[in-house]
């Protein structure tokens, strides 16, 4: 018993608010690769270990696997400091971010690549707290500027909006191809 105390009393640390519940959110996200990595990575017959094209993401998600769960025992280990819920709040609001995004991939299949882009860098530049109308034209100029380089020079397909459909013909073509 002596011996486990004095592992335990290894990992034992400052533990800064949101260190567990940060530990325990990677931790779930290494259960979850873990748990999709038969499904995810192919064991070829006849090659060697190393060269098996499952061996280092295996090697990465056992890694990651067994560092979690050290920092889960760690956390716990460790003397709580006050402030954990205003810590995890914070970062919590990072994820609206996330939702801007979310919303405007799912937009851009209705609106068309360029509306969207432009309706998004104008909307998070809002919401970023920039009010004067340089900040709006940069933002616009920065979102036509990706699609431009994207479509036209990058030639990468993008998905056509469900509102080109509505354009006269000519200009259709123009903005399918283009826009």
């Amino acid at each position: 018993m002596s011996r486990l105390r004095s592992y335990l009393d290894v990992l034992q640390r400052e533990r800064p608010p949101g260190d567990l519940v940060f530990a325990l959110g990677f931790l779930a996200f290494c259960l979850f690769l873990f748990a999709n990595l038969g499904e995810e990575v192919e064991w070829v017959s006849g090659m060697g270990l190393v060269s098996q094209p499952a061996f280092w993401p295996t090697v990465s998600v056992l890694g990651m696997l067994l560092f979690a769960i050290l920092h889960v025992c760690g956390s716990l280990v460790s003397p709580r400091t006050p402030g954990r819920l205003q810590e995890t709040v914070f970062w919590m609001r990072s994820l609206e971010y996330v939702a801007y995004l979310l919303v405007y991939v799912w937009s851009v299949p209705f609106l068309g690549s360029l509306p969207a882009t432009v309706l998004f860098s104008l909307l998070v530049t809002f919401r970023l707290g920039y009010r004067k109308p340089v900040a709006y034209g940069a933002a616009l100029l920065f979102a036509i500027s990706v699609v431009l380089i994207f479509k036209s020079i990058l030639q990468v397909n993008m998905p056509v909006g469900e509102l080109y459909e509505h354009l006269p013909a000519s200009l259709r073509r123009f903005a399918m191809s283009y826009l």
